[in-house]
């Protein structure tokens, strides 16, 4: 079996950035609400590579690609195989997202659940990307407690051939993922959390955390064990999660870099020549588009990045798959693409407000 794809990659940097990346629908498709999912594989195919060429890392089969949300088994499954392929070809950092998904609605039992787990694993090792241990819904309406979180999740890290990035999706993203780690309160599942990894810390790369919440991320980070990475995934404070303290910083894994990914490499490279003030400046600027994005119903964010990725002539059309282009309003969208452009993320404005002013035709 091949190496990660992760390991190609060139110079070392003062963080790791993966950007979770969107799939393009195919816009000749049927892509509509439950049907399964058609995606553009040469549109999609052509992103990650934009991305890789900006020196990010990507994050694939993520949320932001509509897993639980338009993205079908059969679908993710063919873009974790291209994506492993394209990173290979050239030196890309890859992670993938491994779930249960392909589970059937309705409840199942802690054996299913790792069968499920166990065979999406194996789909992201033989692609040769890094394994990203995605939250359950299945495991969350089936656990009982935290044992049950650490039985499954040590089974699997123990099939695991690399060390893993973990994932802590707050309900704001997914409210079937209320509870995760076995506890309503965030401080009881924060411990389960604290417990798993310091008993499998051989086993685990990071943990992503996509609270929303800076102080819960900090105080999170600085109890990980030594090696194990914070890869912060809270769209609203990256620029000072990521800046980091005197204590230590978080490393990155997250959506709004799919859409903000050129001022976000140019932060990076100037975080890497030590100049943080310059990296704030670059990024700081960014965080209102990112909170308009991601605002609620949160769940709702990978509208906008694919609406910001149409308006920067990523896809030749305003469509998703599950028919997501519908989930956000119009005025949300201008609103959008007026912070898009005091932010500076607008590649090519006069492409940009053409496209805007197809889409108010509703010729998009």
């Amino acid at each position: 079996m091949s190496a990660p794809a992760e390991q190609g990659t060139a110079a070392a940097r003062s963080r790791v950035f993966y950007a979770a990346a969107h799939v393009v629908a195919d816009p000749a498709a049927d892509n509509g609400a439950g049907r399964p999912a058609v995606v553009d594989w040469d549109a999609t195919m052509r992103f990650r590579h934009h991305l890789w060429s900006l020196g990010l890392g990507i994050a694939d089969a993520m949320d932001t690609a509509q897993r639980g949300m338009g993205l079908d088994w059969a679908a993710t499954t063919e873009l974790i195989r291209r994506s492993g392929a394209e990173a290979k070809s050239v030196g890309g950092r890859l992670a993938c997202g491994a779930g249960t998904d392909q589970l059937a609605p309705g409840a199942h039992g802690l054996a299913a659940i790792e069968a499920a787990y166990a065979e999406q694993l194996d789909v992201v090792q033989e692609a040769g990307a890094k394994v990203i241990l995605m939250a359950s819904r299945a495991l969350a309406a089936a656990a009982t407690g935290p044992a049950d979180y650490h039985a499954v999740y040590g089974k699997l890290l123990a099939q695991a051939e690399q060390p893993v990035i973990l994932h802590w999706l707050g309900d704001m993203f997914d409210p079937a993922l209320a509870g995760y780690w076995g506890a309503a309160d965030l401080d009881a599942a924060t411990e389960s959390a604290l417990e798993l990894i310091h008993a499998n810390a051989s086993k685990i790369d990071g943990i992503k955390v996509s609270l929303l919440d800076e102080a819960r991320e900090v105080a999170i980070r600085r109890r990980l064990p030594d090696g194990v990475r914070l890869y912060t995934g809270d769209d609203f404070n990256y620029p000072q999660l990521i800046a980091g303290d005197e204590v230590g910083y978080s490393d990155a894994l997250l959506g709004i870099f799919d859409a903000i990914a050129v001022p976000a490499a140019k932060a990076l490279e100037l975080l890497d020549a030590g100049d943080t003030a310059g990296f704030r400046a670059i990024l700081d600027p960014t965080v209102p588009l990112a909170k308009h994005i991601f605002g609620t119903p949160t769940y709702h964010y990978k509208t906008g990045i694919v609406f910001l990725a149409w308006l920067n002539g990523h896809q030749e059309r305003f469509v998703m798959v599950g028919g997501q282009e519908h989930s956000r309003s119009r005025d949300h969208l201008l609103e959008l693409h007026r912070l898009a452009g005091e932010a500076g993320v607008l590649d090519d404005p006069d492409l940009a407000a053409d496209r805007l002013a197809r889409y108010l035709d509703g010729a998009a």
